[in-house]
């Protein structure tokens, strides 16, 4: 496998580099030490910061301002996002942005792409569907009325929603086709019901009673849910590999400090085994992330579909960043467990991108059934 990336992927790390080391992990209230969310908004400085050095518009093609690059791209940003738990909808609005260039009309295109690109919209993503456990574009049903669309259903953790202007969510139409809507939270039957992550961010379940949107709102593309969720999953699995190589970091850092009985701890063999077990995990966290993005920027074919791919990349994101910061947590010792150290802020933001991913058990009997439909020669 070839990891080169272009001289514009590798600007756009740099980029996120120098935005990112101003960005503090302990900036807002610990999630263990709250109640109720951590703050009431995301980053909105630091969201500034990243519209000021022009990596909200990198997925924005530059006949709307942006830089037109890829998926590949903006998992390399989320990569560092993750390293100091950036409080941004960096995801969504990036996902978002590379599905209404693909799969919207010219219309929304141009109104919405534009104000991603500068940070002046904010658009969040649905995809947990009703329960958590049920497919999100089995949650709200889509009905034309019309020229219009009329929407009724319910999506629960939805990210940032309280705080976004819009939200892209699936749904599904009565003769059983998938489309994406572009709904405002201030639309006419719109609702929001708060809820707290496990990272202590507000996120809400968003309640469609009747909601009417315009034709020119709606994405009927029959790609365009498939296509935003294998970028949301890939992106997702980006910020994995980011938190876990912090973390790793952190851990590296202390051992070779703490000392017992008059050496560091990261010379115990029992503690070098540990920490290498975890480098494997995050390499191979970082070979399947790079073949899913490569899979599903390039529509390149394969022995099996990209959803194949993808599949791997969540197996090991999901129970990779599990082990690493578990492992974290114990070479640490109590240290791991002090409020006034980042590193249970880790483990929290950890636990919230494992359920977001899913169980591995699930993708591995998704793979399962690709290999069952495609058998390898």
């Amino acid at each position: 496998m070839d990891f080169t990336f272009t001289e514009e992927q590798q600007a756009a790390v740099e980029a996120a580099k120098a935005v990112f080391s101003g960005a503090a992990p302990d900036g807002v209230p610990s999630p263990a030490l709250t109640t109720g969310a951590v703050a009431d908004d995301f980053d909105r400085a630091l969201w500034r910061k990243l519209a000021d050095a022009d990596l909200l518009s990198l997925p924005v093609p530059p006949e709307h301002g942006g830089a037109g690059l890829d998926p590949i791209a903006l998992c390399l940003v989320l990569r560092e996002s993750a390293k100091v738990l950036a409080r941004v909808p960096l995801l969504e609005s990036g996902a978002a942005a590379l599905a209404i260039q693909r799969h919207a009309n010219a219309e929304l295109r141009s109104e919405v792409l534009p104000r991603l690109a500068t940070g002046d919209l904010v658009v969040t993503v649905a995809t947990a569907g009703r329960t958590g456990h049920d497919s999100a574009e089995l949650s709200v049903e889509a009905r034309k009325e019309g020229a219009a669309w009329i929407l009724d259903g319910n999506q629960t953790a939805v990210p940032w929603a309280p705080t976004a202007d819009q939200i892209l969510l699936p749904a599904h139409t009565p003769d059983g086709h998938t489309v994406l809507a572009l709904v405002s939270r201030a639309d006419d039957g719109v609702s929001l019901d708060d809820q707290i992550s496990t990272s202590g961010e507000r996120y809400a379940e968003v309640r469609l009673n009747s909601v009417h949107i315009e034709a020119r709102e709606m994405i009927t593309d029959p790609g365009a849910w498939e296509s935003l969720r294998n970028i949301l999953t890939v992106g997702t699995c980006a910020s994995a590999l980011g938190l876990g190589e912090r973390v790793l970091s952190m851990t590296s850092d202390y051992t070779s400090k703490r000392e017992q009985f008059g050496f560091p701890v990261a010379t115990f063999q029992a503690v070098a085994v540990q920490a290498a077990d975890r480098f494997i995990d995050l390499r191979a966290m970082e070979a399947t992330l790079w073949q899913a993005a490569w899979r599903i920027t390039t529509d390149a074919t394969g022995p099996l579909p990209a959803a194949g791919d993808v599949a791997v990349a969540k197996i090991w994101a999901s129970e990779g960043v599990r082990r690493v910061v578990q492992t974290a947590q114990h070479l640490h010792g109590g240290f791991g467990a002090d409020t006034d150290y980042p590193l249970h802020r880790f483990h929290a933001w950890a636990k919230q991108l494992e359920l977001s991913l899913g169980p591995a058990a699930a993708h591995e009997e998704a793979l399962g059934d690709l290999l069952a439909a495609h058998p390898l020669s």
